[in-house]
């Protein structure tokens, strides 16, 4: 069995699927590996690192050939490929919105696993890419703002004076959030956040940040744990709130998502407006649409002195560490659906796991 790695597009997606430390891994199973030339080089993962865990360098089209699970982050450019025919497996970052990925599993009967649609259950919690892309991701978003901002973060004491601490605001407290805020605690700065469930109270308080929230408000959570879509009453209070906390805000981070819907508008033009200049906002949530105005997917904005940080893709701005996760990610899976002993893939379609992440 030969598991192939498609290489990805380096100026939308610099993360890997397998590093090399995952290719002694899945040559452990029995399974051969082949990655096309300069597969990690984004990733500061060289060929001579993958040649001696055991891969084969070969090309994106006869590996594509030849492999029976195709490893690609993303559905970009995944027409272009012919894959070999038969029951082999692509695995990725896939939705049913994806034509290219569905196209697949209907005309040629491929089975296409999305691992961005893990159920959020515990035996699924070691392959979950997604909380582990989006820890990543607040913590970068801590470090681009801090380097933004043309102040120090943390309080000094000085002969000549007195630094103020920065202030952060994070809005979200999911997985991306709660590591925004503890990053942020760590490098010194006053911190506080909000999020519409209220369940999340205690994780942002046991950070050491100041929760801030809708006084009466009922709590925004699915039975899932996934934030749900706020009621205006709700919004009207929320907005109110945000209006009035953001304007002595130094830094505000923006992780606000509903899972398949457009990211909520938050953050109005308002309340970028009557912060002051030098203030900085990174929103994740600017690819799908954004939690705050005038920011743009994958551009540096500013507005009266404001700078709103909007790339699309946070996790491929730390390629290594987030590669280096999702190959373990990616590992908790193959050990799912693959049997050792037979050195076969053996595929429950009664696994709750498998039901969640197979495209139809």
């Amino acid at each position: 069995m030969i598991l192939g790695c498609i290489s990805e597009s380096a100026d939308f997606e610099k993360r890997v699927m397998l590093n090399p430390e995952g290719v002694k891994k899945i040559k452990s199973l029995g399974i051969d590996v082949m990655i096309p030339k300069n597969y990690g080089n984004s990733s500061d993962y060289a060929d001579d690192e993958y040649v001696k865990s055991g891969a084969t360098i070969s090309d994106n089209n006869l590996l594509c050939e030849k492999s029976d699970i195709i490893l690609k982050i993303s559905q970009r450019n995944l027409s272009e490929f012919k894959f070999k025919q038969g029951a082999n497996l692509i695995i990725g970052f896939f939705n049913q919105a994806d034509n290219d990925a569905t196209n697949l599993v209907k005309q040629n009967k491929q089975k296409v696993f999305a691992l961005n649609l893990l159920p959020r259950i515990t035996r699924a919690q070691a392959m979950d890419v997604l909380s582990s892309q989006a820890n990543l991701a607040g913590y970068k978003a801590v470090i681009d703002t801090a380097y933004e901002f043309q102040k120090a973060l943390p309080m000094m004491m000085t002969a000549a004076g007195t630094v103020t601490p920065a202030k952060y605001f994070i809005l979200g407290a999911g997985v991306a959030g709660l590591q925004a805020i503890a990053t942020a605690k760590r490098l010194g700065a006053v911190v506080s956040a909000t999020d519409v469930r209220l369940a999340s109270k205690e994780q942002v308080e046991s950070l050491g940040a100041k929760f801030v929230f809708v006084e009466d408000a009922e709590d925004m959570e699915t039975s899932g744990g996934y934030a749900k879509e706020a009621s205006d009453e709700f919004k009207k209070k929320q907005e109110i709130l945000i209006k009035d906390t953001v304007k002595s805000q130094d830094i505000i981070i923006c992780t606000a998502l509903i899972p398949g819907k457009k990211a909520p508008r938050i953050i109005t033009e308002e309340m970028v407006l009557s912060m002051r200049p030098g203030s900085v906002i990174c929103d994740l949530a600017a690819a799908q649409g954004g939690n705050c105005a005038f920011s743009e997917p994958d551009k540096i904005i500013e507005k009266n002195g404001v700078k709103i940080l909007g790339y699309s893709n946070y996790a491929s701005r730390i390629p290594g560490s987030a590669s280096a996760l999702l190959s373990k990610n990616l590992l908790n899976f193959i050990n799912l659906i693959f049997n050792k002993e037979k050195k076969t893939v053996e595929i429950n379609h009664d696994d709750e796991i498998i039901k969640g992440v197979l495209l139809k």
